[in-house]
């Protein structure tokens, strides 16, 4: 179970990953428009799951491969944001098929 302090840093950097990629969209993104859909911490606050959603540009494979090369770079613009914490966690990306997933459930129900 999440604590309270676990959540408000999930939302965090939710928020300052959103912003990132918005203003690096070109560069980072290659283009695409990339949605932070869920951040989970670790108990130990050393590990960040991001999961994003990527619409409109290139393979999603692509994108992935590209934010993940550069998430030290993204790491750092974070760290820079948020002065107030200490340690940064590590930043591990993956693409969230949760929507493919539901959609894909609501047609074999339709058929």
């Amino acid at each position: 179970m999440s604590s309270i302090r676990q959540n408000r840093i999930e939302g965090v950097i939710q928020e300052e990953l959103s912003t990132y990629f918005q203003r690096n969209a070109r560069e980072i993104c290659l283009g695409a428009m990339v949605s932070v859909t869920v951040v989970r911490v670790t108990s130990d606050l050393s590990l960040a799951r991001i999961y994003l959603s990527v619409f409109a540009g290139p393979d999603k494979k692509e994108v992935l491969e590209n934010i993940q090369q550069n998430s030290r770079k993204i790491r750092g613009e974070v760290g820079k944001r948020l002065k107030n914490m200490h340690k940064i966690p590590e930043l591990s990306f993956f693409i969230d098929d949760s929507l493919d997933y539901a959609e894909n459930i609501n047609k074999l129900l339709k058929d």
